[in-house]
C-alpha cells in the first residue's frame, strides 16, 4: 500500500470517529429515554439551565422542533425547475437550526470560537444565550415556550415587530413546541422514580 493511501485511509477513519452520534435518540416523545440513551445531552442540557436560567424542558422541546435531535441537521435543497439543486433554503445546522451569521454573533459574544453547532453542549449554550437575548429585549420569560420559540424563529427584531402574526402555521407550530415543552417536564420530573438518576 503506498504511503499516501495509507495516509488517505488513517484520515478517513479519524474523520469518520469525530464528533458523537449524529442520528436522533430513539424515542423522542420519552425525556427520560432521551437522556438515558444520551445522557451528555442531559449534562448539556443542565449546564445550560445553570449558566443561563433556560430550563430542560424549553430546551429540549426547542431542539426537538428545530432538528429532532439530530445533530448535523440542515435545511433542505431549494430547487429550479423541481430538479436542479440551487443550494439550501438557509444556512441553519445543527441541533438549534443556528443561522451563520446568529452563530458568529455568539461566539463573538461569548467567546467561544471553538464552539461547534453540531456538537450538543454548545448548541445547548447557544440556546440559553440566545433566549437571554429574547429576554433581555422582547420580555419573554425563560419558561414560556412558546414565546421563546416564536423569537428564536422569527428573530429578536421580527418577534418585536409581531411577524408571526402572519403565520398561522408558525403559531401553531408553537403551540407544538409549548405543549412538547409540558410534556418532556412532567416526563423528566418522574426520571428518578423510574430509576435513569
Amino acid at each position: 500500500m503506498s504511503r499516501t493511501l495509507r495516509a488517505m485511509t488513517i484520515v478517513l477513519l479519524v474523520a469518520s470517529c469525530g464528533g458523537g452520534p449524529r442520528e436522533a435518540p430513539r424515542q423522542l416523545d420519552d425525556a427520560c429515554e432521551i437522556v438515558r440513551e444520551r445522557p451528555e445531552y442531559l449534562r448539556a442540557f443542565r449546564a445550560a439551565e445553570r449558566k443561563w436560567g433556560v430550563p430542560v424542558h424549553v430546551q429540549m422541546a426547542t431542539i426537538h422542533q428545530e432538528s429532532r435531535f439530530v445533530g448535523d441537521a440542515r435545511t433542505p435543497f431549494k430547487y429550479v425547475l423541481g430538479v436542479i439543486p440551487m443550494g439550501r433554503q438557509s444556512s441553519a445546522y445543527g441541533y438549534g437550526q443556528a443561522l451563520d451569521a446568529t452563530w458568529e454573533e455568539y461566539r463573538r459574544s461569548t467567546g467561544s470560537y471553538r464552539a461547534k453547532r453540531d456538537r450538543i453542549k454548545d448548541a445547548t449554550d447557544f440556546m440559553g444565550w440566545y433566549m437571554n437575548k429574547t429576554r433581555e429585549r422582547n420580555n419573554v420569560a425563560l419558561h414560556d415556550a412558546r414565546n421563546q420559540y416564536l423569537a428564536y424563529h422569527e428573530g429578536h427584531t421580527g418577534y418585536s415587530r409581531g411577524s408571526y402574526n402572519s403565520k398561522s402555521w408558525l403559531v401553531a407550530v408553537a403551540g407544538k413546541v409549548d405543549a412538547r415543552s409540558d410534556m418532556y417536564q412532567a416526563q423528566l420530573a418522574t426520571c428518578g422514580r423510574r430509576g435513569f438518576w
